[in-house]
């Protein structure tokens, strides 16, 4: 069998299960296969199983979309762990659940690029505008606003299944089947090598405090430096 990302099990007279276990958009197939069998499913209810470090993001947006627009009740599970635009793609669930021991990752979009001034400068406008649209879909789903987000995924911020449930981007845990984790070297690619690595989650307030803090840090310098230059 070839290797895949995804893999589609239709049952008679039981809900269509979906697996997302590897890369998204990885082996060479884009997310038009995906979307192509996922919108040839006639079940009033699909299950999505997650364990994923995430992929392409674009691909990951139409995936995303299609789910919420697909006329099943889709339960999402994330059974190992639903990290980058895993996560974007767990918030389609009309109910998401996380396995007692999953954990969930946000961060601001990033990519390998290479080229001249002009290109970096795109890819800049890109990256920032595809984050803002992930941030969105957080807001969209928990609350808060963009900014928000945004912040929070610039800290790169994981979630045990607990911590996940409380920030709103899942609504409940079970105890789950066992199933593969991902391994930590899976991981490597992010600051941090899972939920046991990274600091845990802060308030919205926690991160406009540093912000603002960092900020008067800022001006202060700033100030200091002109007082220094004037005294010259």
């Amino acid at each position: 069998m070839d290797k895949t990302w995804y893999r589609i099990q239709n049952k008679a007279d039981q809900p269509t299960d979906v697996y997302l276990y590897d890369d998204i958009g990885g082996y060479g197939i884009d997310s038009a296969s995906f979307v192509n069998e996922l919108n040839a499913i006639d079940s009033s209810e699909i299950n999505v199983r997650i364990n994923s470090v995430g992929g392409e993001v674009f691909q990951g947006f139409a995936i995303y979309q299609a789910l919420r627009e697909h006329k099943a009740d889709v339960n999402v599970f994330v059974d190992g762990i639903a990290a980058s635009i895993a996560s974007v793609i767990a918030m389609a669930g009309d109910k998401v659940t996380m396995a007692r021991n999953a954990q969930m990752m946000i961060h601001d979009g990033h990519v390998a690029v290479q080229g001249n001034a002009a290109d970096l400068s795109k890819m800049v406008e890109l990256l920032d505008r595809a984050s803002n649209n992930i941030a969105s879909v957080y807001a969209e789903r928990c609350g808060g606003s963009v900014e928000d987000w945004r912040g929070a995924m610039k800290a790169e911020t994981w979630y045990t299944a607990e911590e996940a449930v409380a920030a709103g981007l899942a609504d409940e845990i079970v105890a789950g089947e066992k199933r593969t984790a991902r391994n930590v070297s899976d991981l490597r690619i992010f600051n941090y090598a899972g939920r046991e690595f990274a600091p845990a989650p802060k308030t919205f307030d926690a991160v406009e405090s540093e912000a603002s803090k960092e900020l008067n840090i800022d001006i202060d310098s700033l100030i200091n430096s002109i007082k220094k230059g004037l005294e010259i």
